[in-house]
């Protein structure tokens, strides 16, 4: 009988993230030493097996070429794990005596690892060695076109960090994935954090979740040649950028910007690189392929060889060819290929001047590269500096390619495969990802000063008005002034009271002397009185002058309480439910079956507003 996929694919990811959860409840527990010493042998084991997943990569998925997978595959077992060997990441981050404040490095728990088909072992890589870095376990879900390589990959890091002293299941990937098993995942009450990395849809799914989560947009990546650049090295280097691995790294370079000056140069050199530069007809039929509706590439043309993708457009080019070069008048919808285009093909623009080039590099990020990555080749350090302040990127590179620039190989970003490009972007973060966004830091803070030091009030706030004396205590009233007091009372309404005995009463606590008083009233009416005690007793507030009056024996029986309000459950609770009891400073009464929404969870544990019923 045929298994439904999805369903097997679910199962498997709720007994997965389970297992990583039990892992991480060990794993939480080591020390920086013993974590680092587990990092290292996973970044020497991936080093090992590059070569090798790098060709698995490129069989299965038919995208790039092995030379640069084994070079991405290097970065993030080599290059990555040297930048983050000496972070701290669990105890005792740093200590500031100066601030009598303690930093203290605490993990997330159980990461979701979402990995593309475009960079399958590369991104296994790198988000396992910085998610075991920061003290977590992890559970990948690879892209049902890269299963095989992701999972060959999932299990060199594993194999290598159990050998290294980790919990048997730190590191668990998905055997089946699927769309499904995919959003099981991000969805599962274990997970912690997200890390996305794939398409548009995708990304924002994991945004959607109600978890937090670490999702990074598209690159369309402007590189300006500005005219004090050195032409041939920057030439050079934007068409080493968009050939690498076949223009699957998002942010390598979707245009080149010239100003019109350069036009005999730049097309020298580019022509020296090997660039097949495409006529009219050529461009509308290299749109055709490789673009879908709404500006969507074919997954077909993604990251395909220059002379693969022009046989697919129906045209040939030299089989030496580098990259295909479009010659572009603007940009937007009536210009298609003017958007990220994740595969070797560069549009190419030529402007009147410094203005005109800015304004095409903001237009190009505007157009679906919002937030993300930029380069400039100058030698002019105002123009750079004036070109980083414009544009709306959160990597602007300078004279280096773009893949290598962003990534932390040609320059000091720090190493890694997941770019954040900012709120512009809708993202969390706009740094290059790494082990400190996949922790908490907790903070043990000694008092410094006093409120009114922190906060000293103006004169002019100030109330000019005399305090009232202090009050340390009700006014204690003796015998005889309570006796007089009450014998004052019934005589304007004419009652007769005996006189008072010669001995002193056996207590002077309000509620006695007014007891005897009393006595003495009804003694002159010949009513007998209740028989009362001539001593105090033990709980008498006159032994124990602490306790409330209410514990004397000749204390007036307390009042009787209101009956405590009816408990209401709520059937449902959503954010805005959350933030009314909020503003109106109540609770919220949930029970087993009540429905909570994440961020209503959420928002309510932070100001503890939800409370589960007893009944």
């Amino acid at each position: 009988m045929p298994q439904d996929q999805d369903l097997v694919s679910s199962q498997e990811v709720r007994a997965k993230v389970e297992k990583a959860y039990a892992a991480f409840q060990k794993y939480r527990l080591y020390n920086q030493q013993q974590v680092d010493a587990i990092v290292d042998a996973m970044a020497a084991a991936g080093r090992a097996h590059s070569k090798r997943l790098a060709e698995m990569a490129v069989e299965e998925t038919k995208y790039g070429n092995v030379p640069d997978k084994i070079v991405k595959n290097l970065l993030n077992s080599d290059l990555l794990p040297r930048y983050i060997r000496s972070m701290k990441t669990v105890g005792i981050l740093r200590e500031l005596p100066d601030q009598k404040i303690i930093e203290i490095g605490v993990p997330v728990g159980v990461v979701a690892a979402l990995v593309p088909t475009t960079n399958p072992t590369s991104t296994v890589f790198f988000k396992t060695i910085i998610s075991l870095k920061a003290g977590n376990a992890v559970v990948i879900s690879p892209h049902p076109r890269a299963a095989k390589c992701t999972k060959a990959a999932a299990d060199v890091m594993c194999q290598a960090a159990i050998q290294a002293g980790a919990p048997e299941d730190i590191i668990q990937c998905i055997a089946t994935p699927s769309m499904e098993s995919t959003h099981a995942l991000m969805k599962h009450d274990r997970i912690a954090v997200i890390l996305a990395t794939g398409g548009h849809a995708m990304v924002k799914a994991a945004y959607s979740s109600g978890k937090p989560a670490f999702g990074v947009g598209p690159g369309n990546v402007p590189a300006y040649v500005e005219r004090s650049a050195e032409i041939a090295a920057a030439v050079g280097k934007v068409v080493d950028g968009k050939s690498f691995d076949y223009g699957t790294v998002c942010s390598g370079e979707q245009s080149l910007v010239c100003e019109e000056s350069l036009r005999e140069p730049v097309l020298a050199e580019l022509k020296r690189r090997k660039a097949f530069f495409c006529n009219d007809a050529q461009k509308l039929a290299l749109t055709k392929v490789l673009l879908k509706d709404n500006f969507r590439i074919n997954p077909d043309c993604v990251a395909q060889s220059p002379v693969r993708l022009a046989q697919m457009a129906g045209f040939e080019v030299p089989a030496d060819t580098s990259i295909i070069v479009a010659e572009l008048q603007g940009v937007g919808k009536e210009h298609p290929l003017s958007v990220e285009k994740l595969s070797p093909v560069l549009a190419l623009y030529f402007v009147r001047d410094h203005a005109a080039a800015l304004d095409i590099c903001e237009a190009v990020l505007r157009f679906g590269g919002l937030g993300h990555t930029c380069a400039i080749h100058s030698q002019d350090d105002a123009r750079i500096r004036e070109f980083g302040l414009r544009m709306p990127a959160m990597r602007v590179l300078v004279n280096t390619g773009a893949p290598g620039g962003s990534t932390g190989i040609t320059t000091n970003l720090q190493p890694s495969m997941t770019l954040g490009c900012g709120a512009m972007a809708g993202n969390v973060t706009s740094d290059n990802v790494g082990p400190q966004h996949l922790i908490n830091i907790k903070r043990v803070a000694w008092m410094v000063r006093t409120a009114e030091e922190a906060l000293p009030i103006p004169a002019e706030f100030k109330d000019t008005a005399a305090p009232p004396p202090p009050v340390s205590g009700p006014p204690r009233l003796d015998r005889q002034t309570i006796a007089a007091a009450v014998e004052k009372y019934l005589a304007q309404r004419g009652i007769a009271v005996a006189p008072a005995p010669a001995a002193p009463m056996a207590c002077t606590s309000a509620a006695n002397v007014a007891a005897q008083v009393v006595d003495r009233f009804l003694s002159a009416r010949h009513v007998t009185p209740p028989a009362a005690p001539k001593s105090c007793p033990a709980s008498c507030p006159c032994a124990q002058p602490k306790t409330s009056p209410q514990s004397c024996a000749a204390a007036p029986a307390p009042p009787p309480q209101p009956p405590a309000p009816e408990v209401v459950i709520a059937d449902f609770v959503c954010e805005e439910d959350v933030r009314v009891a909020l503003r109106q400073s109540r609770k919220i009464y949930i029970g087993p079956k009540t429905i909570v929404t994440p961020a209503a969870r959420d928002l309510g544990q932070q100001h503890d507003i939800l409370v589960m019923a007893k009944r």
